[in-house]
């Protein structure tokens, strides 16, 4: 029986470190502190995740919305939020993230921690975000190929915009696309 249970720990072991290394090999280590931070805006068990210093240092991720001045004033924010929320019967058994930001509004919080908020929407979008990147960079080996491998970087874009984005163009008609590119500047030809 002991040795039953031993070859079970080990084979939980195993598979924990499977687990573990393709975690590792596909996040990164700034992608994964970028998550850390994020598991700390967690409002499960009365906030318990909640921790000053990494919330800050999400916001060092984002320096077109924080700059040092925001983070600073974020600081002073998340000192008085957590206390404030804590406190408060509205936020008691909240399950996630969207269910915070639901009852930050409802309460008005969003107003008086516009700091945290912002970090909090920040999160909340991050998946989305992470997602369309992901899909960019798997549709470019469809339109960057051998045969197409040196165009320029607008040409490019254009390209992934409309591959990526292609249940919208399917709505353009071709009309509309002949139209809108004879009156973009003259052309040698012009299509009847």
């Amino acid at each position: 029986m002991l040795l039953f249970i031993a070859n079970i720990k080990r084979a939980i072991l195993s598979f924990i470190d499977l687990q573990l290394q393709e975690l590792n090999s596909r996040f990164d280590v700034v992608n994964t502190e970028l998550l850390l931070c994020v598991a700390c805006l967690s409002p499960r068990d009365g906030f318990r995740a909640f921790n000053h210093s990494k919330l800050v240092k999400m916001a060092d991720f984002y320096p077109y919305d924080f700059d040092a001045v925001h983070v600073r004033v974020l600081s002073r924010e998340l000192k008085n939020y957590i206390v404030d929320v804590q406190c408060h019967n509205a936020f008691v058994g909240l399950k996630g993230l969207t269910d915070l930001a639901q009852v930050m509004v409802e309460t008005r919080k969003n107003v008086k921690y516009p700091h945290v908020y912002l970090l909090l929407k920040l999160a909340l979008i991050l998946p989305v975000a992470t997602a369309t990147v992901e899909r960019v960079f798997s549709a470019m080996k469809y339109i960057n190929t051998k045969l197409r491998n040196r165009m320029s970087d607008e040409f490019l874009s254009d390209c992934l915009v409309t591959y990526v984005e292609r249940d919208l163009f399917t709505s353009v008609s071709t009309e509309d696309i002949m139209y809108r590119f004879q009156n973009m500047k003259s052309r040698r030809g012009h299509f009847v």
